[in-house]
């Protein structure tokens, strides 16, 4: 028998919970064992809950009990989950984590206890939600050298920028009916300026180039900027905005990865990718580009990621299954400035003040334009050389477009 613990019995945890009850018979037979929810850890009570007869409140029930053999970390946050998870590792404990800040900040120094304890850390559901994509990354697509890893990975922004372009909504609005819907926490600053993104870009590049990439070393920017504007702009020449997290080797051996908004081409199947739908997108040199898509969220879908590790660690729980990077260090991540984009700009300017200082470009236009607002595409050019051009007009935007 397989004894499973969960750590927190929020949105994911009681997921989980449900998954291993609802698919018991199936997850017994795809491991040969019985597996079996024997704790969950919450501070608070469930009376009504199937499951009452599995709460404790002191983790070192769990962390003391030679039977548990795999712990589900669903806590968050990089606190009391990593005490939690570090303890549980020193115990001889697998764990399995959908916590994306716990793997982007402590991923290394976690992955090397599990290796000096021959037990095992896996944290699919940390990336995506339900969709399958670390695991693809590291055994599916092993025969590749990774060139990039690409995607929208943050539900609740793609939700609301949908809004913004399908239904005409201004962000504000957008993002209060996020909210009013369950996409958006009370707080969303984690998903709007781009926080949500830049962890699991983090976990993408360190899986893709086998070094930990730190969330302070990736520049960020959100979505609080866009306007009604950008979106008509961007629908008039055939693009949609998109949040992008995206990680690339560098001819020098660096790794870049950065979150910004970008103009996804119309024929690109990232700009298809709509509500709270996630989508991401790895480049590698045999296979070329593959794409994994689904709910990034949720419940049930997140739940099935999570249960996906515990059946892998249960068919044989003696199996060290590994993850592995290395520590990474300080000059191994490049900031964009060096890679050379066209752009969409709008600025506040006549049209012989935007050639004269930027050449030729391909003017932009929408209904109902204020005077003098003027929206173009540029040539392929870095953020310097734009900033350059541009010192002189009065900038309203500028965003990236996806190659």
């Amino acid at each position: 028998m397989v004894n499973v613990a969960i750590l927190g019995f929020g949105t994911v945890g009681s997921g989980v919970a449900e998954v291993l009850t609802m698919n018991r018979e199936l997850i017994d037979k795809r491991t040969a064992q019985q597996v079996r929810l024997k704790y969950i850890l919450d501070v608070r009570d469930f009376p009504d809950s199937p499951y009452k007869g599995c709460f404790v409140k002191d983790f070192a029930v769990i962390e003391n009990d030679p039977e548990v053999d795999i712990v589900v970390e669903t806590i968050g946050g990089a606190t009391v989950a990593l005490d939690f998870t570090t303890r549980a590792l020193k115990a001889g404990k697998s764990v399995v984590s959908s916590n994306k800040e716990l793997v982007a900040t402590h991923g290394y120094e976690l992955l090397q206890l599990a290796k000096a304890n021959g037990v095992s850390y896996l944290f699919e559901a940390s990336v995506g939600g339900g969709i399958p994509v670390l695991r693809p990354l590291t055994n599916c697509l092993a025969g590749n050298e990774v060139e990039q890893v690409c995607g929208i990975l943050n539900g609740t922004t793609n939700y609301i920028l949908t809004r913004m372009i399908r239904a005409g909504l201004s962000f504000e609005q957008a993002l209060k009916e996020a909210q009013d819907n369950g996409y958006a926490e009370r707080d969303p600053s984690a998903d709007i300026e781009g926080h949500d993104a830049c962890r699991k870009i983090c976990i993408l590049a360190a899986l893709a180039f086998g070094e930990h990439i730190y969330p302070e070393q990736v520049p960020t920017q959100g979505i609080t900027a866009i306007t009604l504007a950008d979106v008509d702009y961007a629908n008039s020449c055939g693009y949609k905005i998109k949040l992008l997290g995206r990680t690339l080797r560098m001819e020098n051996g660096k790794v870049c990865a950065y979150v910004a908004p970008h103009l996804v081409s119309g024929s690109d199947p990232l700009a298809g990718v709509e509500d709270v739908f996630n989508a991401v997108k790895i480049t590698g040199n045999a296979v070329g580009d593959t794409m994994f898509y689904g709910r990034g969220a949720g419940k049930l879908p997140t739940a099935s990621a999570v249960v996906g590790d515990i059946v892998d660690i249960a068919k044989d729980v003696k199996t060290r299954k590994c993850n592995e990077w290395g520590p990474g260090a300080k000059d191994l991540v490049q900031a964009p400035d060096e890679l050379a984009f066209r752009w969409y700009v709008r600025v506040n300017a006549a049209v012989d003040e935007v050639r004269k200082a930027c050449g030729e470009v391909a003017l932009l236009a929408r209904g109902g334009a204020p005077a003098r607002e003027i929206a173009f595409l540029t040539e392929a050019m870095t953020q310097a050389q734009l900033e350059q051009k541009l010192a002189g007009l009065d900038m309203l935007s500028a965003i990236r477009v996806l190659a």
